[in-house]
């Protein structure tokens, strides 16, 4: 036997006399530690408490505090859910349960459906399961004993998969009780560790093996925790997700609707156009001073562009097509899934100077892709989209510059939105892309520069860049804590060279230009629709689609409501006036629901003395002001920030 040193993460070193677990090794720093202990990480690998390390390693005993260890906690949530429905269910198959995101599921295969109630007593076994504390261990099968194993029980979905491991292949099998599964690994020492903090949520349909033409299996979603603060804090945020659902606000509140008629379009109400009209607007004037010009490009190209740009190769199965015959010739042409290779079309049509570079292109360019039905979700998700899109032509030397300048300019823009904080993303080269592996080192080496010159923090997103070149996202974060993935910026080599574009140099030869492709919101629907969750549908007052409400008291103050609602309408406010004869509690609930920022009350003495009682929205109080002095007031709260 030889000894064996551990390396832990404060860099001391321990030596054993020969193989050690991570059970041991933390049982060596101290009992506190061992009990904590869920698993062990070697090498930057994690592995079960129980496996023994038989060479020098570098190791770190995972407690429920460390971010490598939910996802142990979610994936043997998945396996005592299995235990669990195999108990109550026993003619029930099991098939795969990985964790996910927010905790874990398993697909089972039962004649009968899953109902709310068989959840509930699930979940209830589950917990017992819990407190029966069953060592899990892992065990090493040959596959032939496996497949033999797994159909001898009624498992034939396991039995299939396993057989088509190759046959030289150890098979690891994990078993809790008298519960048995196929798995990788690894997993807590015992059912006791996972504890109390998870709850199954709900029943959705899947197909074996994600194949439609395969049987339809049940999938039951759960989510897990490290402890019960997470999960009522989950659960709370949740519940506060489903109140800001931005199809439910977009139907309460006028703004949008959507229909079988037009799937995965959006038809726009008066308010919810106010609202993106808003946005764009607000937009356009920053592009404008930041020497951005606005363009505009066909909705139907044909075929030939497409290809030569490659996105007919790569994009196909999404794009909408016509065919057109004009004169006996037929043509395919494609409703534009994106913006790019018409802006090189324009770019193109003259013979530019290196000296008018950067030439800075942006449009409000409508897009349209054939997304699947089942990936569509409210406007979060459609077939008909805005980009606020732009591409930048520029030399080598000025993608530092010009990436410096944009992110200034996205940060900017965020934060008047209301979003303080966001994180970036780097996503580097695809395994389907166009251009060699040169251009991309060249162009993955050039954004990491810019990237720095930016003094942007980023975190490396593997494989996930553009289809012509590496890709820097920005994600923002909502009220609710949630991620969303909007702005984006890509260093492009290829597509100006596959498309002829080109511009002179210093000295006097044609060259390619750069691309850079950015957008801030990504799409003006989704952006809209993110907006709509963040602020609950309470807008800050420049963004509401009505801004103020005149309400009168009694008729006799109606012809001053007027009075007042033009002279809102002249300070440039959006506001309506409400003089039906309701009681005035009646008329501010149900403005108040309709989440109008102000109140402007108005009654027999309001008229008789000019002023306005002005009640903002969520208050309980009101403050008597001139009108003017009102209309002074929230004239300078609706100016858009930044300008």
């Amino acid at each position: 036997m030889s000894p064996v040193s551990i390396t832990l993460p404060d860099g001391k070193v321990r030596s054993f006399s020969g193989p050690v677990t991570g059970a041991e090794i933390a049982q060596s720093i101290g009992p506190g530690l061992a009990k904590a202990a869920l698993a062990v990480k070697i090498d930057g690998e994690a592995r079960d408490l129980a496996l023994r390390i038989e060479r020098d390693a570098k190791v770190a005993i995972l407690t429920r505090d460390a971010p490598e260890a939910l996802d142990i906690l979610r994936h043997d949530a998945a396996h005592v859910m299995a235990e669990a429905v195999k108990e109550l269910y026993p003619e029930t198959q099991v098939t795969f349960g990985p964790a996910t995101d927010t905790g874990f599921y398993y697909d089972f295969a039962r004649d009968q459906p899953f109902t709310p109630e068989d959840l509930e007593k699930i979940e209830g076994r589950m917990h017992e399961i819990v407190e029966r504390d069953e060592a899990i261990t892992r065990e090493e099968w040959e596959r032939d004993r496996a497949v033999a194993f797994f159909k001898s029980i009624g498992e034939r979905y396991k039995a299939e998969w396993i057989n088509e491991i190759p046959a030289e292949e150890a098979i690891s099998l994990y078993r809790q009780g008298t519960f048995v599964d196929l798995c990788t690994g690894p997993h807590l020492p015992s059912t006791g560790r996972l504890g109390h903090a998870f709850k199954l949520m709900k029943v959705a349909g899947a197909y074996w093996r994600g194949d439609a033409r395969n049987q339809q299996l049940q999938r039951v979603y759960g989510t897990a925790w490290a402890d019960e603060k997470a999960l009522k804090q989950y659960l709370f945020q949740l519940e506060e997700a489903d109140k800001r659902d931005h199809r439910r606000l977009g139907r309460e509140l006028g703004l949008f609707h959507q229909q079988e008629e037009a799937v995965g379009s959006v038809f726009w109400h008066p308010k919810g156009w106010t609202l993106y009209r808003t946005v764009e607007s607000y937009l356009r004037r920053r592009l404008d001073q930041a020497g951005y010009v606005e363009v505009k490009t066909p909705q139907l190209i044909d075929r030939a562009l497409w290809e030569a740009s490659g996105h007919w190769e790569k994009f196909r199965h999404v794009m909408f097509t016509v065919r057109d015959e004009d004169e006996g010739k037929e043509r395919v042409l494609a409703v534009k899934p994106m913006n790019c290779p018409g802006h090189v079309q324009i770019f193109r049509q003259e013979l530019h100077s290196y000296r008018e570079l950067p030439l800075r292109l942006a449009e409000f360019g409508s897009c349209h892709r054939n997304e699947p039905s089942g990936a569509l979700h409210g406007i979060m998700r459609v077939r008909a989209f805005t980009q606020d899109d732009a591409h930048i032509f520029c030399t080598e030397a000025q993608i530092t510059p010009e990436t410096v300048a944009f992110c200034e300019l996205l940060r900017s823009v965020y934060r008047d939105f209301g979003f303080a904080e966001f994180t970036v993303k780097f996503a580097d080269r695809p395994a389907l892309r166009a251009g060699t592996d040169a251009v991309w080192d060249h162009a993955e080496s050039a954004l990491k520069a810019a990237t720095e010159a930016a003094g942007l923090p980023y975190l490396l997103n593997p494989g996930e860049g553009a289809f012509y070149g590496p890709k820097l996202e920005f994600v923002l974060r909502d009220a609710l804590g949630r991620d969303w993935q909007c702005g984006t910026l890509q260093v492009d080599f290829v597509l100006p060279e596959r498309l002829g574009a080109s511009y002179i140099g210093e000295d006097g030869q044609r060259h390619t230009p750069v691309m850079l492709h950015r957008a801030i919101f990504g799409s003006m629907e989704r952006f809209i629709a993110i907006l709509i969750e963040h602020y609950a549908g309470r807008f800050p007052l420049w963004l509401a689609p009505v801004q103020a409400m005149v309400a009168t008291i009694t008729s006799e103050a109606d012809a001053y409501a007027e009075t007042v609602h033009a002279a809102c309408a002249a300070a440039g406010l959006r506001a309506a006036a409400d003089t039906r004869n309701e009681k005035i509690t009646y008329k501010i609930r149900e403005h108040s629901l309709a989440k109008i920022p102000a109140l402007l009350v108005v009654g027999k003495r309001e008229a008789e003395q000019g002023t306005v009682a002005v009640r903002r929205l969520g208050g309980k109080e009101q403050e008597v002001l001139a009108l003017a002095e009102a209309i002074a007031r929230l004239k300078a709260e609706a100016a858009p920030p930044s300008f």
